[in-house]
């Protein structure tokens, strides 16, 4: 039976939005938290994009290009594909770990009667902030949200798709600061309408350098290799948003605490200096074709072609495929969030 918003101190509202980060405001918020003595078991709910997609795009009517249920992708950790846009675990299946939770099965999964008591996961890989990002082919905020009410839950990740699709489509869409706006203000939506039914801790990752993704960095002219400046703008634009936003949310809405992510620095850092952090590549994808394996055609199966190329070791790459990034990232990214100098973990300090 799942356990209502607001009757337990005990469930976090994590937010993290896929590629969320900037070079301007590298800032982590302190959050201290007063622990009361409980036996009651701690809950995780988890909201988003492919960061935190475990499957539920298994079960909807979709294409192959929001999907990652087959070979090769799993084949690192699971040795079968899940669904998950990596080769093995996510950042959100290692904070479960860290929190002494099982791993959480996507919200669709058909398995009978669902027990919520450890948490649920709703995220569709695809999704964005707004409602027309990939309309119709994916779970798009606005229905996760409408799930996680029809069980009293939640955990989140956002924001990526709501630019990258303007590259990857024939979008009208102009590139502005309103855009930015509009995308931060539908995030804050929901983050309002999730803390009006008790959520009180939200952690958030700032924007990842959009134009440094193999898909989008292959965009460049042949006789460039460095990253895609105009999507690493709107990136950067949208920290910047998301920044302020943060921090006038904290003073209107009394008992909201969060922490930010440095996601971007974090980032940078292993495609800037792979050696650094035991990887050997930090440009170049595990899994694809093309310039920097930037063509989304891992696995074989998605519309832009059959071909593709495979890594010997997903462990020395950075990135897993175009868009997405490899467990052993994640792992690390984890780590950092739970035991680094942020004070992320203070989040769950009451867990």
């Amino acid at each position: 039976m799942a356990t209502p918003l607001g009757t337990s101190n005990f469930t976090l509202v994590l937010i993290i939005f896929l590629y969320l980060i900037t070079y301007y405001c590298f800032h982590i918020h302190i959050v201290e938290c007063q622990c009361q003595k409980t036996k009651e078991k701690a809950s995780l709910f988890i909201f988003g994009d492919s960061l935190f997609d475990v499957g539920n795009n298994n079960y909807i009517n979709t294409t192959t290009l929001d999907q990652a249920n087959f070979e090769p992708y799993g084949e690192t950790y699971f040795k079968f594909p899940t669904g998950r846009f990596s080769d093995g675990r996510l950042i959100s299946d290692f904070i479960a770990e860290y929190a002494k939770l099982p791993l959480l099965p996507p919200f669709l999964q058909p398995s009978g009667q669902h027990s919520y008591y450890n948490g649920a996961n709703f995220a569709s890989a695809g999704a964005g902030a707004l409602l027309t990002t990939f309309q119709g082919s994916v779970i798009d905020m606005e229905t996760q949200l409408k799930n996680f009410k029809k069980v009293k839950i939640y955990l989140f990740s956002i924001g990526t798709n709501d630019y990258l699709s303007l590259f990857v489509t024939n979008s009208s869409i102009p590139i502005s600061p309103q855009y930015q706006q509009m995308v931060v203000g539908n995030l804050t939506t929901i983050v309002q309408e999730i803390y009006k039914i008790g959520g009180r801790k939200f952690g958030f990752l700032n924007l990842g350098d959009l134009g440094c993704l193999p898909g989008l960095r292959m965009l460049n002219s042949s006789n460039k290799n460095g990253c895609l400046e105009k999507a690493s703008n709107m990136a950067k634009l949208h920290n910047v948003e998301l920044y302020n936003t943060l921090l006038k949310m904290e003073k209107q809405l009394k008992g909201f605490k969060y922490s930010l992510y440095d996601f971007n620095s974090s980032l940078r850092e292993r495609i800037d200096h792979p050696s650094k952090y035991g990887l050997k590549e930090g440009k170049i994808a595990c899994c694809g074709i093309g310039r920097f394996r930037g063509i989304h055609s891992c696995g074989g199966k998605r519309p832009v072609g059959h071909k593709f190329e495979l890594c010997q070791n997903p462990n020395m790459h950075v990135f897993w495929d175009s868009y997405h990034l490899t467990e052993t990232i994640y792992h690390q990214m984890a780590a950092e969030m739970w035991n680094g100098s942020s004070t992320f973990k203070s989040l769950f300090q009451c867990l």
